[in-house]
């Protein structure tokens, strides 16, 4: 992008299903990335348009089998942001950047102790700028972005509460569109290292004389941090590398009417990624420390659980100037099988 670069991608894997039915089950942590952003959510792109790629969600299962889902993301970019606090627009030839991420993902356990998980995102982007002679461009385009493979490994713990995560992210995401800077692209073309681990578990039920349970069910709580490091690129530019974080409190009411499942929940996101590098790049106007609160909930109805939130930016330092979205929106619907 011109002046503006963007926090692309969020920590979306920091986003999880899980079946709470259980004492831990399969909450749906909605990264990551952006996420991974992700992913996961808020910069023009470097804070936002990959939206929790650590936004691409990764599930915490709690057996052998299998999980599929489908996840929907939504992030408005439009606020200029300079360090801590809202820039002119005028120090920014970006105006806007407007995307709706769909997300098909597939994991299973083959024991115990191994796993695998696959995602394919689909992204539909408006891009508005300034053109040369002060006028604003508007580009619409969609396509497909950078599939991730991971391999898992639960085998630390019996309560598979513990996980280990890693993998690659693939430059197969397009990023040659002509009017989309490599900052705003769809895809990075970069082939990317993933690290990540995961914990989930409960709180006690009391610390000293104080209860920490609600109708004799206990809290929940979870975390997952995940490290992203492109190792391999095309042309001349080279996406920042970055670092993403989650931790959460949920609370399973059980079964309540026609949900089998009813879990709200709070999820603090935070993401720290450093600068884009190579002469495609907009190096002074990318990079970013973030924290995201997201409260949400999981719903199970039959064989099916919905998880959505709601994430807002509590604090960001951008680089130089770049777009934020004031929220982010994501929404999983996932089964077992």
């Amino acid at each position: 992008m011109r002046r503006s670069s963007a926090v692309a991608r969020s920590a979306s894997a920091l986003t999880y299903v899980t079946n709470i039915s259980n004492r831990f089950g399969s909450l749906l942590i909605a990264a990551l990335f952006l996420i991974g952003l992700v992913p996961r959510l808020a910069l023009a792109c470097a804070c936002g348009c990959g939206i929790f790629d650590v936004g691409t969600p990764s599930l915490i299962p709690n057996g052998a089998g299998g999980t599929v889902w489908l996840e929907y993301d939504f992030t408005n970019q439009y606020i200029n942001w300079h360090a801590t606090k809202p820039s002119s627009a005028a120090n920014n030839s970006d105006d806007q950047i407007k995307t709706h991420f769909m997300t098909a993902g597939v994991q299973y356990m083959f024991n115990h102790d191994w796993g695998a998980m696959i995602t394919l995102p689909y992204t539909i982007r408006t891009f508005r700028t300034a053109g040369d002679n002060g006028e604003t461009n508007q580009w619409n385009h969609a396509n497909f972005g950078d599939v991730r493979i991971w391999g898992m490994y639960t085998g630390l713990l019996e309560d598979m509460s513990l996980g280990l995560l890693a993998g690659f992210k693939l430059p197969n995401g397009d990023h040659t569109y002509s009017h989309f800077d490599r900052d705003t692209s769809i895809g990075t073309g970069s082939t990317d290292l993933l690290i990540g681990a995961y914990k989930i578990g409960t709180l006690p039920a009391k610390i000293g004389k104080v209860n920490l349970t609600f109708r004799e069910r206990p809290f929940s709580w979870f975390t997952q941090l995940q490290y992203e490091y492109p190792f391999m690129t095309t042309g001349n530019y080279t996406p920042g590398k970055e670092f993403d974080g989650a931790l959460g409190l949920f609370y399973d009411f059980g079964h309540v009417g026609p949900f089998k499942e009813l879990a709200p929940m709070f999820t603090v996101y935070g993401s720290v990624r450093t600068h884009d590098l190579g002469s495609e790049a907009n190096t002074p106007n990318s990079g970013y420390d973030r924290l995201l609160l997201a409260p949400g909930g999981e719903i199970r109805v039959g064989i099916f659980r919905l998880y959505s939130d709601v994430e807002f930016p509590a604090f960001i330092y951008a680089n130089g100037n770049q777009l934020i979205a004031p929220y982010a929106i994501k929404t999983i619907l996932s089964y077992d099988f």
